[in-house]
């Protein structure tokens, strides 16, 4: 920019700024946070949609064909059919894809009530709560793909509260989640382990997949179906055994033992240990233990060799960045938008992670 043109710009700027100043109430100009939003609304109804149109006829060339109104950050433009050709706009859209883009933010993290609140703060354009929900699901959000190998996966579920007809009591339904660990990519899936299955499998996988889950049936009935038995490696998680392990109360001096023993993937050891105890809960540990016999490793040895992790934190912070949307205050879903709201989640999360 040249400096006449800086000079024109603060002269036009000047003009500008007079006469928004005299057509503004002076009981909204109280406090620089009044005024800030005073000129924000003032610019984005009188100026920036001029501003925005002469870009939008420079850059397509184009003025014919049917005009449609679309908000936008720079207020309300009039877009002809031909500039949205061009512009790649969306048929139908009523929204430009920047606003879009925010509102599809916020309202991943929160109520769509909310989010037309939020919104309307932070931009200044108002997007009503029923037009935030028909945004969201009309979207198709796509599943991220890992580009190098991936080499280890957790998974783990949660629950999510389903509307039920009045009077009934409320619903609660499963869903999984998968964290591919090198790239840290999220997938969800609703009622449907299929879609997680395939996913996990559509990746490029290493030679060996390392699978850690929680003692939960399901998260195993899931990891089972990935890769081939010769290709898996399961692993139960460190944090989630000594959790169970910690369960069973009585003798520190013993729990430390069987921490000790667990921690170099000693089994028949630690079963041994509570060969004597009559409590109820050892005799449920022990049986836990030979449950899951084949997926305790000497986790001593793999983090020492740094062979791969022994817990699925990143499942279960995963899990806790979900429910922090379908878990709000008084949320209840119907059913067949689940699968939608998850996929939305996670793609907002998807992006978190790329961002990084």
């Amino acid at each position: 920019m040249t400096p006449e043109e800086q000079q024109a710009i603060e002269a036009h700027s000047q003009a500008i700024a007079e006469i928004l100043y005299r057509n503004t109430a002076k009981e909204q100009l109280t406090s620089l946070g009044k005024i800030e939003e005073a000129v924000r609304d003032a610019m984005q109804e009188h100026v920036m949609p001029g501003v925005g149109g002469f870009f939008i006829k420079s850059v397509t060339r184009e003025s014919g064909g049917y005009k449609r109104q679309i908000k936008s950050i720079i207020g309300e433009l009039v877009i002809t059919s031909n500039q949205a050709e061009k512009l790649d706009l969306k048929s139908h859209s009523q929204i430009s894809p920047y606003l879009e883009a925010c509102c599809l933010r916020i309202s991943a993290s929160i109520s769509y009530e909310r989010t037309a609140e939020e919104v309307e703060y932070l931009t200044g354009m108002k997007i009503s709560k029923s037009a935030q929900q028909r945004l969201i699901h009309k979207q198709k959000f796509q599943l991220p793909s890992a580009e190098s190998p991936v080499s280890e996966v957790s998974v783990d579920g949660g629950n999510v509260r389903v509307r039920t007809p009045e009077g009934e009591a409320c619903s609660w339904k499963g869903y999984k989640a998968a964290v591919l660990h090198d790239r840290q990519a999220i997938a969800s899936s609703f009622q449907e382990n299929g879609s997680i299955i395939n996913w996990v499998n559509n990746q490029n996988l290493a030679p060996i997949l390392t699978c850690l889950g929680d003692g939960h049936d399901g998260v195993w009935n899931v990891i089972k179906e990935f890769a081939t038995d010769r290709e898996r490696r399961e692993i139960l998680d460190w944090f989630h055994l000594m959790e169970n392990l910690h369960k069973i109360g009585g003798s520190n001096q013993r729990l430390f033992t069987a921490r000790s023993l667990l921690w170099r993937g000693k089994v028949n050891e630690t079963i041994e240990l509570f060969s004597d105890c009559t409590l109820k809960q050892a005799e449920n540990f022990c049986a836990y233990l030979e449950k899951h016999r084949h997926r305790i490793i000497n986790y001593d040895y793999f983090q020492a060799e740094q062979i791969c992790s022994i817990g699925s934190g990143a499942i279960e912070s995963t899990i806790k960045q979900i429910d922090r949307r379908t878990k709000i205050s008084g949320a209840q879903w119907k059913f067949e938008n689940v699968p939608q709201v998850l996929a939305h989640r996670c793609a907002y999360l998807n992006r978190l992670i790329s961002d990084r």
